[in-house]
């Protein structure tokens, strides 16, 4: 894995308890997805602002590692695809059961329209 893949993702219990603490989520029945607007000063330490760090939560309850890791990495291509992510923020994906059937059945691209559809709720709001 390249210094920029590690950069790009969040590794530590404490980052991922940071974003479920002090982040907001988007749910639906087989995806969550948690954004924490990370402050100035966790800027520097581990990420070079270009693009946003993410985390990825898929529990035994989703599959054998197997379906687990297919399911990781389709997830995380697909967020490191997605442009409304904001590159100034941590965001965590926590699969939920039955998302690996959903994206066998309904294609790979359905996944990103989730993620989309996600991410956009989670967008800040337009100040007056």
């Amino acid at each position: 894995m390249s210094d920029a893949a590690r950069k790009t993702r969040l590794s530590r219990s404490a980052e991922f308890d940071r974003v479920y603490r002090h982040g907001r989520s988007a749910q639906h029945r087989h995806l969550v997805l948690y954004r924490f607007e990370r402050p100035e000063d966790l800027n520097g330490s581990g990420a070079d602002g270009t693009a946003a760090r993410i985390g990825i939560t898929v529990s035994k309850k989703v599959g054998n590692a197997v379906e687990r890791n297919r399911l990781k990495r389709q997830l995380r291509e697909t967020l490191q695809a997605c442009e409304l992510l904001d590159p100034a923020a941590d965001y965590v994906a926590i699969a939920r059961p039955g998302l690996p059937e959903r994206v066998e059945q309904d294609g790979f691209e359905q996944l990103g329209v989730l993620v989309d559809e996600l991410a956009e709720k989670l967008r800040p709001q337009p100040t007056k």
